[in-house]
């Protein structure tokens, strides 16, 4: 599912016009990635966790030269499902 598609799945199920239906689920989503983008985390209960996880840097081998070279640290977005959510998927 695309946003579009969820756009269109929220328009059937709610009387709200399609273009509010898109402002609040765009708005929404920003909303999440500035939180995230700070270093925050961001619960939606039942679905799961979403938090800023940072990698320290490393070394690694390039696969084809196998030349040690330095990997930056860097941050990731890690996810942890929900009980709901995990509930649904095991069904």
């Amino acid at each position: 599912m695309n946003k579009k598609e969820l756009i269109d799945h929220v328009t059937e199920c709610v009387d709200i016009q399609k273009n509010q239906v898109r402002d609040v689920i765009e708005n929404a989503i920003d909303i999440i990635m500035n939180k995230l983008a700070k270093g925050e985390k961001v619960n939606l209960v039942g679905f799961g966790l979403f938090e800023p996880r940072k990698k320290p840097a490393r070394e690694g081998r390039d696969p084809i030269t196998h030349n040690v070279i330095a990997i930056p640290a860097s941050v990731h977005i890690g996810f942890k499902m929900g009980h709901q959510l995990k509930q649904r998927i095991r069904k």
